[in-house]
């Protein structure tokens, strides 16, 4: 071989290892985030009381910042799309946490709650969990929805977290497993119970109560103390017992995101 073609072969060897020797590797803060869905209701109504309901405030702030400053991404989606209404009474002074307060100080995020996507534009794919936020609202729509209802049976079929607190394990009512039972069926779960419903007194008006219904399908229900922070994860199945278990719901989706 000539002398002009070593030295081609020789540049061109020096010129592949110097490439991938100096090829920048990524660190974990350019790795690819994780996408959750978080579901809000589109319901508003409180039965026939005259007064409003929508989504607690509590249940959506707590698990949007805790996730978001992990670096997750996040969207917001609803039966309707465009703006989620909010339970009036979670803007009680009463009800506020460091994560409501961020939350009336954070315009970006008002926007995204006066702007969600329309539920039958969502594509499970696209997703590594989803999330439902309480308030009595899920249980009139989120409950009977067949987008909402199809799509945590694909994400449950998918392994994926599927994760709800207080009120919003109520739209499992019609999810089914693989085996076209009950999803709840032999899980170990919580959520809003008889006696903090009797508590609000509700237990009149909400379409039906979430313990029983639980406990009909043939979950594993188990509470604490009514308003303390409780939650349980059964597999991919992540329930929160009221507003105060929000934050222990995101943790335990976190980790399992992992």
């Amino acid at each position: 071989m000539k002398l002009k073609h070593l030295i081609i072969l020789a540049l061109g060897f020096t010129s592949l290892t110097a490439t991938s020797q100096t090829k920048p590797v990524k660190n974990d803060a350019e790795k690819a985030k994780k996408n959750v869905l978080f579901v809000l209701t589109s319901h508003d109504e409180l039965g026939d009381t005259g007064e409003k309901t929508g989504f607690w405030i509590e249940e959506f702030a707590a698990p949007y910042y805790n996730l978001l400053d992990k670096g997750v991404n996040i969207t917001v989606a609803s039966p309707k799309g465009g703006q989620a209404p909010i339970d009036p009474r979670s803007k009680a002074n009463a009800s506020q946490t460091e994560a409501t307060k961020r939350y009336f100080n954070d315009k970006k995020v008002q926007e995204v709650i006066a702007n969600t996507v329309k539920l039958d534009k969502v594509n499970a794919s696209d997703y590594d969990a989803v999330f439902y936020p309480g308030g009595h609202g899920p249980l009139w729509d989120l409950a009977e929805d067949k987008t909402s209802i199809k799509l945590i049976e694909t994400f449950n079929s998918q392994k994926k977290p599927i994760a709800f607190v207080c009120h919003a394990p109520g739209v499992l009512k019609d999810v089914k497993n693989e085996n076209g039972e009950a999803l709840v069926k032999g899980k170990k779960v919580t959520g809003f119970t008889n006696e903090e419903e009797k508590a609000v007194q509700l237990t009149e008006v909400v379409p039906f109560l979430l313990e029983d219904m639980l406990k009909e399908h043939g979950a594993i229900f188990s509470q604490a103390e009514n308003w303390t922070p409780y939650s349980v994860q059964d597999g991919n199945l992540i329930t929160g017992q009221n507003p105060a278990s929000s934050g222990e719901v995101a943790e335990k989706l976190y980790k399992a995101l992992k």
